[in-house]
């Protein structure tokens, strides 16, 4: 794979394309890893050692830019730890626990949403314009979240509830969607720069959950399986699919680019079913259409903004 993404790197906009399906198949996976770790590892210990090895593999590459950018980073320095601290440690903390009581297809579908609560975040604190269509879009993508979460009986919702799983998967989304809308006052820099920084706030933040976590039930050595799935999720998710998709934008613009992310849904659901074996029912394809349907009416409707930053995907 990394060979692949080397040659991708090394060709042009043809290849920019094979870098944007590359990234949310990688991060489509992140969900699959993150139920095969269950076996193995607790939740709030992996997240806290993926974020740890991926600041210190990165470390070497992001001392030279951050050197350079901390003019410009030291002014937003709270913000950039807040986006990784509360952003990407609590999404990640929260869906690798969701993934203990719900199945990786169901948070698979789930971060689908994330698009349509970024808008709503949008319309509540900068109230930038909703059109109708929108509106419609969003109601869709709601309800096929909640036709996946329910197992095809949104009824069930008024009179028991979400589960355990997927309640919290939905939560994760909200912290994911706060950390995109926080996006648009990251400082213009390096995005190695950017990304360490996000990578050791999400570590520090970690350690207090990490910490209870294994003071409450001890440490067991995990088998092979479980320091292939964390090697996993530290080189791919976490640093191959940032270089895939940061260099497709490069090629094709963030406007274009963005949208491969509504691939990360597909993917992780085909992958959940390829190696988890678990069974794709009807209403997990009911809920996947009515989610991109819901996403693409709010694309066509969307008043386009100038060009920004476009987050990575989980």
């Amino acid at each position: 794979m990394t060979a692949l993404v080397r040659r991708a790197f090394e060709g042009t906009i043809g290849n920019a394309y094979l870098l944007l399906i590359i990234a949310p198949l990688l991060w489509g996976g992140n969900a699959v890893a993150g139920r095969l770790a269950t076996a193995d590892w607790q939740p709030f210990t992996v997240t806290s050692l993926r974020w740890l090895c991926a600041s210190l593999y990165l470390l070497p590459f992001a001392y030279g830019p951050l050197k350079r950018d901390w003019p410009r980073i030291r002014p937003r320095l709270w913000l950039l730890i807040s986006l990784g601290a509360f952003g990407m440690a609590m999404f990640n903390l929260l869906m690798y626990l969701a993934l203990n009581y719900t199945t990786a297809i169901n948070v698979s579908i789930e971060q689908a949403a994330l698009p349509m609560l970024i808008m709503l975040a949008n319309f509540v604190f900068l109230s930038q314009r909703v059109r109708w269509l929108q509106i419609v879009g969003l109601l869709l993508t709601l309800f096929g979240v909640l036709l996946t979460a329910t197992a095809g009986e949104p009824g069930r919702f008024l009179t028991e509830g979400l589960n355990r799983g997927d309640a919290i998967m939905l939560v994760a989304c909200i912290f994911y969607a706060g950390y995109s809308f926080g996006l648009r006052w990251r400082p213009d820099i390096h995005w190695m720069s950017f990304m360490w920084i996000i990578a050791s706030s999400a570590f520090v933040m970690t350690i207090p959950f990490a910490g209870w976590e294994l003071a409450g039930s001890g440490f067991s050595m995990p088998g092979w399986r479980g320091w292939l799935v964390l090697l996993y999720v530290i080189i791919f998710p976490t640093v191959v699919s940032q270089l895939a998709f940061a260099r497709g934008v490069e090629l094709i613009g963030s406007n274009r680019a963005g949208l491969f992310v509504n691939l990360v849904p597909i993917f992780g659901s085909l992958l959940a079913v390829l190696i988890l074996g678990e069974q794709f029912r009807w209403f997990h394809l009911a809920g996947l259409l009515l989610v991109l349907a819901g996403i693409a009416l709010a694309e066509k409707a969307a008043v386009k903004p100038k060009p920004e930053v476009i987050d990575a995907g989980p």
